[in-house]
């Protein structure tokens, strides 16, 4: 198994309808068929000094192994999301893991 989460950090001052054209887009990845589970979220306040809520919205996706995350990096769907929404945000942080 491999689990890829995502963190986006999007633009200030974005529109809603932004903000919406955002999520319609990250939505349509969990639709490739190399995902097996996909989970968009937006962050919970927390005063806790070890939570970082500062992102705006969150992607988890599973997929069966490795290489089917390789594959799913340089599917056409992946592509479109990145040319789609790529002018919305400031930063992007990728962890990706395995169950141990």
């Amino acid at each position: 198994m491999h689990i890829h989460t995502v963190f986006f950090w999007l633009k200030e001052g974005l529109e809603p309808s932004e903000h919406e054209r955002f999520l319609t887009e990250v939505k349509k990845l969990g639709t490739i068929d190399l995902v097996k589970s996909c989970h968009v979220a937006s962050p919970v306040a927390s005063e806790r000094e070890v939570v970082d809520d500062s992102f705006d919205y969150s992607l988890h996706m599973v997929f069966d192994n490795t290489a089917d995350q390789d594959a799913y990096q340089v599917h056409a769907d992946h592509d479109v999301f990145i040319d789609e929404c790529k002018d919305l945000w400031t930063k992007v942080v990728v962890y990706d893991s395995s169950p141990v």
